[in-house]
């Protein structure tokens, strides 16, 4: 297994300092969902723990080294990154692209191999994806596109895989079924899986750690049922909610409070109007 950790990180573009001197440890063999108001900086963390971004200060350590220090293709071999809505080249079939996660493991003189063919059927097989391998990624639904990408990641056989919004753009259907992916790959294979979430109830119910990141800073880190409480989401999210237990999952299942068609209202004004 893999290790990821962050220290003393302040990270930015220019004078602008968007995150500013965090520790994070990142459980190996764990689910960690990185949650936070937008433009808070969770991207960013997430970039920087990719090597995609430089540090201001501080380092980003991978098992056990300066991930500043280490060859791109080294680290591509060890954790594999997929960012917010990629852009895929016209016309490049789904094997095309999944084939393209192989490249750190190849050198300039080396054939493609059968392990390298393995690792690619591999990832279209355990992302259902096997069956479109002949189909044009640009051709494909929105999830049918995010499993392609993600078997792409796959393909690289890192034991770390960083996600920035995977289920962004997906309807409800297609945002379980590839929440349901990444928890497999996690409970099968043991990957360590770092994800942006912005649904504070998908992110209970899948997170095994959660990360709360505010106005620079990590506010708070650990596991769900002791990070999502009302005072937290109040903080982070400046939104008054209650905190109920999934009834399915037995996870934190957050309320928001704000306006809207209320039936407890409709039923207490009729009881007031007939006496009854």
């Amino acid at each position: 297994m893999q290790t990821l950790n962050a220290k003393n990180l302040t990270l930015g573009f220019g004078d602008k300092v968007i995150i500013d001197n965090i520790d994070i440890v990142i459980p190996e063999g764990e689910i960690t969902v990185l949650i936070g108001a937008n433009g808070c900086g969770k991207s960013t963390v997430l970039r920087s723990l990719a090597r995609l971004l430089k540090p201001k200060e501080g380092n980003v350590i991978l098992n056990g080294e300066d991930i500043a220090k280490m060859k791109s293709k080294d680290v591509a071999k060890k954790l594999a990154i997929l960012p917010q809505g990629p852009i895929t080249p016209e016309g490049l079939t789904v094997y095309e692209l999944v084939k393209q996660g192989r490249h750190p493991h190849r050198g300039f003189i080396k054939q493609w191999s059968t392990k390298d063919e393995d690792a690619v059927h591999h990832a279209l097989e355990v992302t259902n994806t096997l069956s479109l391998s002949n189909q044009t990624v640009d051709s494909l639904s929105g999830g049918q596109r995010q499993r392609a990408w993600i078997a792409l990641t796959l393909a690289q056989e890192t034991d770390i895989i960083l996600l920035d919004e995977p289920t962004t753009y997906l309807d409800m259907a297609h945002q379980i079924d590839v929440l349901d992916l990444l928890y497999d790959l996690n409970e099968k294979d043991g990957r360590t899986i770092v994800m942006v979430l912005h649904d504070l109830n998908l992110a209970s119910r899948y997170a095994h750690h959660i990360i709360a990141v505010k106005d620079k800073k990590v506010l708070a880190q650990g596991k769900p049922e002791t990070i999502i409480t009302p005072n937290l989401v109040h903080e982070v999210f400046q939104m008054k909610c209650n905190v109920a237990c999934d009834p399915i999952f037995g996870t934190p299942m957050c309320i928001p409070h704000g306006k809207g068609r209320c039936i407890y209202n409709n039923l207490n004004q009729e009881t007031a109007t007939t006496g009854t």
